[in-house]
């Protein structure tokens, strides 16, 4: 097919707009691209003009590509021509971008198995655990990159993590400041079975405001918190992290899950402040926003230490002791680097260290009175499960 200028609405009979058709903008186009195509082998006719729409759109054989419409012209391009774009350029980008790809993630994937360098995730207090960690770099040369937690999401958000590494371990080391997740992940196959330990413990404890609630005055059991006299007086974390967690658990066995339920729908009926951490509950009680509330012996030290008029009631039946623990990541990087940290982090003297820093409250939990809470680790699965969503379900953070 030749060819062919024709006006727009010459079959309509219309009129053709006044100027030259060299004036045209098609024809510029034209007259501009006309060295850069070839027309077909054999012809002499002059090449098509190009269909001005993005490359990747166009067919990778032959395109029919429509007239060019301008004001006043319309020039129909032959069909059954070859682009003159050709996918070379895109095919090498596409090519070089897949390369990029596959070498980032394998930079990102690389095990750190010959690296002198371990990875540890922890949840106990950054003030306390950066020095030690600095210190066993400096005796040892193995740089540690830790991870710590927050304080919303403590433990809990840390064993997520883990849970979600377990095809591509990142971490080698868990140094946790409470039981409940370290043998939930043992459970899982996370932390190796036999290679974990207790290191150091720290007590659950009420805590009062001495300018509001006097020694005489105080609760002897937590079941009284749901008395008329505390309403709107008690602070707690939000039970499904952290101690607070592993209390309320001990708590259902220790109480039976009917009155464990009672006490807890009496402390929302209460009006009790639930809050993202521990720590925030002493600031409340220091404060006076609450006169008692339950929470761990260690924050409660660093309250007393900031001048507030608080303290903790004695340990009792209702007291659980909360071991710290350690333990090595199934399929670690560094197993062996691994080891040299965790027989660190438990010896006497690092864990006096975390004593005297406030983050402990002792090394060995059997200096303490034999009456208090223990849990019982062998129950299924499903019965923690089934209390953590009835706590989920009655409790929202204040």
């Amino acid at each position: 097919m030749k060819s062919r200028i024709r006006p727009v609405n010459a079959k309509d009979g219309g009129s053709v707009p006044k100027g030259r058709l060299e004036n045209s903008p098609a024809f510029q186009r034209r007259d501009s691209e006309r060295n850069m195509c070839a027309g077909p082998e054999g012809t002499t006719e002059p090449p098509p003009l190009r269909f001005n729409r993005p490359s990747w759109t166009r067919s990778l054989q032959f395109v029919e590509s429509p007239g060019v419409e301008t004001a006043g012209y319309f020039h129909e391009v032959p069909t059954g021509r070859e682009p003159c774009e050709r996918p070379a350029l895109i095919l090498r980008l596409l090519v070089m971008i897949c390369g990029l790809c596959v070498f980032l993630f394998s930079a990102c994937s690389k095990s750190p198995k010959d690296s002198n360098s371990v990875v540890l995730y922890t949840s106990q207090d950054q003030f306390a655990a950066e020095p030690i960690l600095k210190e066993f770099t400096t005796s040892s040369g193995i740089e540690v990159r830790t991870v710590f937690d927050n304080e919303s999401a403590k433990t809990a958000g840390l064993a997520r993590r883990l849970r979600a590494e377990r095809s591509y371990p990142q971490c080698d080391v868990f140094w946790s400041n409470e039981e409940m997740h370290t043998r939930l992940l043992i459970r899982d196959h996370v932390i190796a079975s036999n290679e974990w330990r207790a290191a150091g413990y720290r007590t659950r404890r009420i805590v009062i405001n001495t300018n509001h609630v006097s020694l005489a005055r105080a609760p002897a059991s937590l079941l009284e918190l749901t008395n008329a006299d505390w309403n709107g007086r008690v602070a707690l974390a939000y039970p499904l992290f952290g101690t607070t967690a592993s209390h309320f658990l001990a708590l259902r066995q220790h109480w039976g899950e009917d009155l464990w339920k009672s006490w807890c729908y009496g402390l929302v009926r209460n009006g009790s402040k639930v809050v993202d951490g521990n720590s925030v509950v002493v600031k409340l009680v220091g404060a006076g926003e609450a006169w008692v509330g339950l929470t761990d012996f260690d924050d409660i030290a660093a309250g007393k230490m900031q001048g507030w008029p608080i303290t903790e009631l004695p340990i009792n039946s209702e007291t659980l002791v909360i071991p710290s623990t350690i333990g090595l990541i199934e399929s670690a990087p560094n197993p062996s680097l691994g080891g040299l940290l965790m027989d660190y982090l438990s010896k006497p003297e690092t864990l006096a260290k975390m004593v005297k820093a406030g983050a402990l409250e002792g090394i060995d939990p059997g200096d303490l009175p034999k009456k208090n809470l223990q849990i019982d680790w062998s129950i299924p699965s499903e019965e923690i499960e089934r209390a953590n969503a009835f706590l989920d379900l009655i409790f929202v953070r204040s």
